[in-house]
């Protein structure tokens, strides 16, 4: 399969390879970003001593920090399966039905590998 079945040139398809690529070397290195400062943050202030709202604010944080990885991995993974379809020869088309995801939607996503319609059902939208 070629990307002229998805609609997509040649040339768009390889610079989509090179943004698909790029965004994973950012996410990656965000993702570690984080964790090296939650790192710090421990080991500049585990020594001092606790209060229960510190609990309360530690406790938000990790589940604002939780959220952001989870996203932060759900991205991860369609690049990934992005750049997977780029060599079977699929980018361009839906993981779900096969039909072309419009190049403008890959332009603003490159990740994308749902249409429009999948992607809102999908995420309970309708």
């Amino acid at each position: 399969m070629t990307g002229q079945q998805s609609g997509l040139s040649e040339a768009f398809i390889a610079q989509q390879r090179a943004r698909l690529e790029a965004m994973r070397q950012q996410l990656l290195g965000g993702e570690q970003s984080t964790i090296d400062d939650e790192r710090t943050a421990q080991a500049q202030h585990g020594d001092e001593a606790e209060e229960y709202e510190d609990d309360a604010q530690n406790m938000a944080q990790d589940e604002i920090d939780q959220s952001l990885r989870d996203v932060n991995n759900q991205r991860i993974g369609d690049v990934a399966r992005a750049l997977q379809k780029i060599e079977e020869g699929t980018y361009g088309l839906s993981d779900e039905s096969g039909d072309p995801i419009p190049q403008g939607r890959l332009e603003a996503m490159p990740e994308a590998i749902f249409t429009v319609a999948e992607q809102s059902r999908r995420e309970g939208g309708t």
